[in-house]
């Protein structure tokens, strides 16, 4: 016991001269309001360990309230952007709306210009390949429909109907090279038939070399034939070439109707003439 505290009596007497000095430092605390010599003593030494708790307290609550900050931030942007989406999504649907309540207003219009009986018909497939040019429509035989029907668009030709089934119907595009249209040109009545052709353009053919036929000229419908009623527009002369020899001019025509960008027709219940 002796050699205990003759090895550990430096630690012993400075923790119980530390001791002494705290509890004298308490019990003069509330009977004096003015420090004495122990109390600074004591206050100067535990001084910078309580004002280094205390910067650590206020960088570790600084680094806690950034972090909560962050979080909440994280979460803010989360809800935005998924607003930000939907109004995006709102906005498109909205865009789209108009866009097709614009192209039904002009079909409508067309079909108020057309004495026959017509129906409405959404696009549903295309087959376009450098030998056959057809669209596919939603409206078939229960709706009236029948082969060699016209089709038409707010623009102008579309093209006739080839093949009808229940509810669908295959329209032969005026640009496929099957396809024949009686038309004339608009400003010099010049006739002749438009041909399909595989660029997406047409041809007048049969057009004679003498008729006055310009490029910018309308070519619209003759109504010869029975199957378009005559003035409805097929296209713009692009191009006219005049050789030398034979009896007709090479007449190029740009159609009117954009085919692959159709979205709705209008189908006339007219039926084609034997």
């Amino acid at each position: 016991m002796f050699d205990f505290f003759r090895k550990y009596s430096l630690p012993i007497i400075v923790f119980v001269g530390l001791l002494v000095a705290l509890i004298t430092y308490s019990l003069n605390l509330s009977r004096s309001h003015q420090a004495n010599m122990l109390e600074r003593g004591v206050n100067g030494t535990l001084a910078p360990m309580q004002q280094q708790a205390t910067r650590s307290g206020g960088f570790f609550g600084r680094i806690w309230h950034d972090y909560i900050a962050l979080v909440n931030l994280k979460q803010e942007n989360s809800r935005l952007t998924g607003e930000i989406k939907q109004l995006n999504s709102a906005l498109a649907a909205a865009g789209e709306a108009l866009r097709e309540n614009e192209r039904l207003a002009r079909l409508l219009d067309l079909r108020k210009t057309i004495k026959e009986p017509t129906v409405a018909a959404m696009v549903i497939g295309e087959d376009v390949t450098p030998w056959f040019r057809s669209l596919t429509l939603d409206r078939g035989s229960e709706s009236g429909i029948r082969e060699g029907m016209p089709v038409l668009a707010a623009d102008g030709v579309v093209g006739q109907t080839v093949k009808v089934t229940a509810n669908s119907s295959r329209v032969l595009l005026l640009t496929d090279h099957a396809s024949g249209i009686a038309a004339m040109i608009q400003r010099s009545r010049a006739r002749g038939v438009v041909k399909g052709r595989r660029d997406n353009l047409c041809s007048l053919e049969f057009a004679m070399r003498g008729e006055d036929v310009q490029v910018g000229d309308q070519v619209v419908s003759s109504g010869i034939g029975g199957v378009f009623a005559k003035g409805l527009p097929i296209g713009e002369v692009t191009m006219v070439k005049k050789g030398e020899y034979g009896i007709f001019q090479t007449v190029t025509i740009r159609p009117t109707v954009s085919t692959a960008h159709l979205e709705e027709v209008l189908v006339v219940l007219r039926a084609p003439r034997d």
